[in-house]
C-alpha cells in the first residue's frame, strides 16, 4: 500500500517513505517538554530547528494529554497554538499538524495554515467529525480507552488487538458518512492511551496488522512510560529505548513516527533506509 495525502494549497505528503513528526507543545503540562516551548517566538524557532534535523511534519499541541491531565478551555488552546500556526507558516512550507480533539480550534488552526488534523478522541468531540470533513484535510485518528484523566486506571481489553481494529473500523465508518475519504485518514493504536505495560508492547509488535485496514499508520512512543516502565529510565533517558521503538515500528509499515527527538531518529531511519532500499544516484536516501 503507497498513499498520498492530499494537503491544502495543492500540497502533497508522499508516503512511500518514513516521515518524522515532531513533538511541538506549547503547554505548560505535558509529560516531556511541558513548558519548554510555551513563548510563540521559542516554539517557532524550535520549530524550525527540528525540521532543519530531518522532520517532515510539526505536530503542534496546545493541551496536554498525559495522564490525568486536566481539560483546557478552547479559548486558552487557541491562544496557545494559533500564534504559533501562523508564525511558522510566515517562516517554513512544513506540514504542520494541529494536534487537537476541538472543532472551534481545528478550523481555526487549518485557517491559518495547519495542513492536518492529529486528534487523540478520533472526531469524536462535538462537531468534531462535522468541521474536520468540511475543513477538507487529512485526519489522524487514536485509539484511547476511557480519558486522560482516567486511562490509566487498570484498562483491560477482551481482545487487545480485534478492540483496537474494530475502533477503527468504526470511525472510519462515521468519517466516510459525513464525506471524509479513507485515503485521507491515519490510524494511530494510542500507545500509553489506556494500556498496560503489556499491551503497549503487544501492539508494537503486531502494529503492521493494522495496515490490513486500508489506511497508512503513525506510531508515537517517544519518551512514553512503556520505554521508561520497561527500562526504568527517566524521562529525559529514554532516547535509546525510543529510537528502538520508533525503528521497530518503522520496519513493520508504520509512515509517519511521531517523536522529540529528531535528529537521532532521522539518523537511525536513514541508515534502515539506505539497507532497505539503496541509494538513489546521488547517494541520497528518503526519510522525513
Amino acid at each position: 500500500m503507497m498513499s498520498i495525502l492530499k494537503l491544502p494549497r495543492g500540497r502533497e505528503l508522499d508516503l512511500s517513505h518514513p516521515h518524522i513528526m515532531a513533538v511541538l507543545n506549547v503547554t505548560p503540562d505535558s509529560f516531556s517538554d511541558g513548558g519548554n516551548h510555551i513563548t510563540y517566538d521559542s516554539a517557532v524557532n524550535k520549530a524550525l530547528e527540528l525540521i532543519e534535523q530531518g522532520a517532515t511534519i510539526i505536530d503542534i499541541g496546545g493541551e496536554s494529554t498525559r495522564p490525568g491531565a486536566a481539560n483546557v478551555s478552547v479559548v486558552d488552546e487557541l491562544n496557545r497554538v494559533i500564534p504559533v500556526i501562523k508564525a511558522l507558516r510566515k517562516k517554513s512550507d512544513c506540514v504542520i499538524s494541529i494536534d487537537t480533539s476541538k472543532a472551534q480550534v481545528m478550523a481555526k488552526a487549518v485557517d491559518v495554515g495547519a495542513d492536518f488534523i492529529n486528534d487523540v478522541r478520533a472526531l469524536q468531540e462535538p462537531d468534531a467529525l462535522q468541521t474536520a470533513a468540511s475543513l477538507n484535510v487529512p485526519v489522524c485518528i487514536m485509539h484511547m480507552q476511557g480519558q486522560p484523566r482516567t486511562m490509566q486506571s487498570a484498562p483491560s481489553y477482551s481482545d487487545l488487538m480485534s478492540d483496537i481494529n474494530d475502533f477503527f473500523f468504526q470511525r472510519i465508518k462515521a468519517c466516510e458518512t459525513h464525506g471524509i475519504d479513507k485515503k485521507q485518514i491515519i490510524l494511530d493504536p494510542g500507545f500509553g492511551f489506556g494500556k498496560t505495560l503489556a499491551h503497549n508492547y503487544e501492539i508494537l509488535n503486531k502494529i503492521d496488522v493494522f495496515k490490513t485496514i486500508g489506511c497508512e499508520i503513525l506510531a508515537g512512543l517517544s519518551r512514553k512510560s512503556m520505554i521508561g516502565n520497561l527500562l526504568n529510565r527517566d524521562t529525559n533517558e529514554r532516547l535509546a529505548g525510543s529510537l528502538a521503538g520508533a525503528l521497530i515500528a518503522a520496519q513493520k509499515g508504520a509512515k509517519i513516527i511521531r517523536v522529540h527527538d529528531v535528529a537521532q531518529t532521522f539518523d537511525v531511519l536513514k541508515v534502515w533506509q539506505a539497507c532497505e532500499k539503496g541509494l538513489d544516484k546521488k547517494g541520497k536516501v528518503n526519510v522525513g
